[in-house]
């Protein structure tokens, strides 16, 4: 049903294209995002990981 909607709206051409890029997307999003985490505060991402939250507790 979803794909007879979105033949209509924009074809079946483009549909394929799109499903070709998709792995490639998800791979270049995936790099990213972990550089993302790299260059910014990366304890402050690591502190919602519940095994590595406790290696880094502060005396406060």
């Amino acid at each position: 049903m979803v794909q007879k909607i979105l033949n209509k709206i924009i074809g079946a051409k483009y549909i394929g294209i799109a499903r070709t890029w998709v792995p490639n997307m998800v791979a270049w999003g995936t790099v990213g995002g972990v550089a993302l985490i790299h260059f910014t505060d990366w304890r402050l991402v690591l502190d919602y990981v519940p095994y590595i939250r406790g290696k880094f507790k502060t005396d406060e």
